[in-house]
């Protein structure tokens, strides 16, 4: 077999990397979501996803599926730029707080909802993106009101809520749900019914859902057995690192020579220390001193007494 220059050089593909300027992150105010409320959230969230697309099925007689596509945390302002100029935004009060979630829909899966809910096949024709008439608007408010329901199942293990539909708009940039710099959780699913597949967005205020993660975490859940399950645990584990062996070593003073002194060194050759007879020695265990000790013999053997312990090591 027979391998060209080109070939050994060739390089592996590689996943092309991210490019473009830093992103300025505000240490104040962060944004990132934490690893363990982003799994609570997700569970919940692909809950209610599951649930959604039941009940699309079942009131829409078309094949559905909501698939729960990311959770993030971010800014009310950087989430209404991410969003389309025009779309359908339906917001909801949040109880127990009164606060607002927005639930967003691109207007061609809402026509396509009316659509099929009029008897038809769910491919609507004309402008999509046009507002709702009041007919349509009910028919979308009864929709998502009846899928909303759902919420409180699904975040039963991280706070008791309730969504009710209260209105409908049509731009983002227009409406003010919360202040820009409040953080948000957002929740993005695949809406698919039918032959039509979009995504749709749910945002909720940060504070709402994480007071009741948080609440939760400190909430101790766990049955008597595990508790003495993670007791006994906790025992062995302390015996276990009291057992394992650690290297201590006894110093003196460090003492600071010329290369030429270290060169020049020789069988017989004396270093002076700069370490008093009476001053204890350095006990260390890793390079980090753990107490001072003078030097001694127990029987035949070099042996040395703890004097002092260092408190702060």
């Amino acid at each position: 077999m027979t391998v060209t220059v080109q070939d050994m050089q060739r390089e592996t593909p590689r996943r092309s990397k991210k490019s473009g300027l830093p992103e300025v992150y505000d240490f104040r105010r962060p944004m990132t979501l934490a690893r363990e409320h982003g799994r609570v959230l997700e569970r919940a969230f692909e809950t209610y996803a599951r649930q959604w697309g039941n009940q699309l099925s079942a009131r829409l007689r078309a094949v559905s599926t909501v698939t729960l596509e990311s959770v993030a945390m971010q800014t009310y302002d950087e989430h209404v730029r991410a969003l389309p100029q025009t779309t359908v935004l339906v917001m909801c009060t949040v109880d127990p707080g009164r606060t607002t979630a927005v639930v967003q829909v691109p207007g061609g899966m809402v026509m396509s909802w009316i659509d099929l809910m009029l008897g038809g096949p769910g491919r609507p024709t004309g402008d999509v993106d046009r507002e709702l008439t009041d007919i349509e608007y009910q028919l979308v408010r009864a929709l998502l009101q009846h899928s909303l329901a759902d919420i409180g199942y699904a975040f039963a293990s991280v706070l008791p809520m309730e969504v009710t539909v209260r209105g409908v708009q049509y731009n983002p940039q227009f409406l003010q749900a919360v202040p820009a710099s409040v953080p948000v959780i957002v929740a993005t699913f695949a809406v698919r019914v039918g032959e039509i597949e979009e995504s749709a967005t749910m945002m909720i205020p940060a504070d709402v859902l994480l007071a009741g993660v948080r609440a939760g975490e400190s909430a101790d859940s766990r049955s008597p057995e595990e508790v003495a399950a993670h007791d006994v645990a906790l025992a062995r584990l302390a015996r276990g690192v009291e057992d394992v062996p650690v290297p201590v070593g006894v110093r003196f003073s460090p003492v600071t020579v010329r290369p030429t002194d270290v060169v020049g060194l020789t069988v017989g050759a004396v270093l002076h220390l700069n370490h008093p007879t009476a001053r204890p020695l350095d006990v260390v265990v890793d390079d980090v001193v753990l107490a001072r000790a003078a030097a001694g013999t127990q029987g035949t053997r070099l042996a040395c007494r703890i004097v002092t312990s260092e408190e702060n090591a």
